[in-house]
């Protein structure tokens, strides 16, 4: 039997969000459902959460940044509100998505134990692809073996940094012919710059005129800002430090065939009564920022 304990560090991190989503469906005003959170949290994820909000603590101790930003944790870095709000969007961008005529495949890249084809309603016509380290998938699969997919659900078991992933894609039935919706969620800060682009490169050769994508990101002040270095910290210490951010999101997918609308928790589209605070805008410096992008291949 597959246990958390063999998963890899970033694998381990998807226990994590499993962790914050089991969480966030127990609040009265839970901005989703997850009713397979707690059960793919296993044990770990629990406690990896109270590890990073530990370190979350401590840095909200920290004087806020000298342009206004928030401290950590108290707003622009609350692991559990950024989780909730990013998870009800990007629930809200492939539920649009899978409405559209003749958008008939969702491919999650690096879907970790995210459970959206078993606890969201899907068209009949949806395959719905998820693509992931081996490990990962199987640990998944033990842990909902009691539950049936609400999709025609296809895991496609390969590592994001095998070039050949997109074969084993099309070896589980994807048609690059025909549109798509994609989600990289939780992926990019963990991969170097030029993977980032080689990543994006594949989607996009992968993609019909049509398609559709969604993503987050971190700014690149996220990943040196000395109030972020607490908690850095700790996913460096788990062996998944972040490697990736990005100031301008409009541009790295418009470089890559996408033109890509951005916001923010709190910001347009993206409020759900959760954020505690005033977005601050783009142009003031020092600000922890995550970014959420939706967009379209050209």
């Amino acid at each position: 039997m597959t246990h958390a304990v063999n998963l890899d560090a970033v694998g381990r991190t998807a226990l994590v969000t499993a962790a914050m989503r089991a969480a966030e469906t127990a609040r009265p005003d839970a901005l989703h459902q997850d009713p397979y959170a707690a059960a793919l949290a296993g044990e770990l994820g629990p406690a990896l959460l109270a590890e990073l909000l530990a370190a979350a603590a401590a840095a909200a101790q920290a004087p806020p940044a000298p342009s206004g930003g928030p401290r950590p944790g108290a707003g622009g870095t609350d692991r559990r509100a950024v989780n909730a709000i990013r998870t009800r969007f990007f629930d809200g961008f492939l539920r649009t998505a899978a409405q559209e005529p003749g958008m008939n495949q969702i491919v999650v890249a690096g879907a970790g134990v995210d459970s959206r084809p078993y606890r969201m309603r899907w068209p009949d016509t949806v395959r719905y692809f998820e693509v992931d380290q081996p490990a990962v998938l199987d640990y998944k699969r033990e842990r909902l073996a009691a539950v049936a997919p609400a999709a025609d659900h296809r895991p496609v078991p390969v590592d994001l940094t095998s070039p050949s992933w997109p074969d084993a894609l099309a070896d589980a039935g994807y048609r690059a012919d025909q549109p798509s919706a994609w989600l990289l969620e939780g992926l990019l800060f963990y991969i170097p710059e030029a993977g980032v682009h080689r990543v994006l490169d594949q989607v996009a050769e992968l993609s019909a005129p049509g398609s559709r994508i969604a993503a987050d990101l971190v700014n690149a002040a996220a990943l040196t800002m000395p109030s972020q270095r607490a908690l850095l910290e700790v996913f460096a210490s788990w062996g998944c430090p972040w490697l990736f951010g990005c100031d301008e999101p409009e541009e790295l997918f418009e470089q890559h065939g996408f033109k890509a609308d951005v916001t923010q928790p709190g910001g347009l589209g993206a409020e759900f009564g959760r954020w505690p605070e005033p977005v601050p805008p783009r142009d003031q410096p020092d600000v922890y920022r995550v970014f959420l992008v939706t967009g379209r291949r050209h």
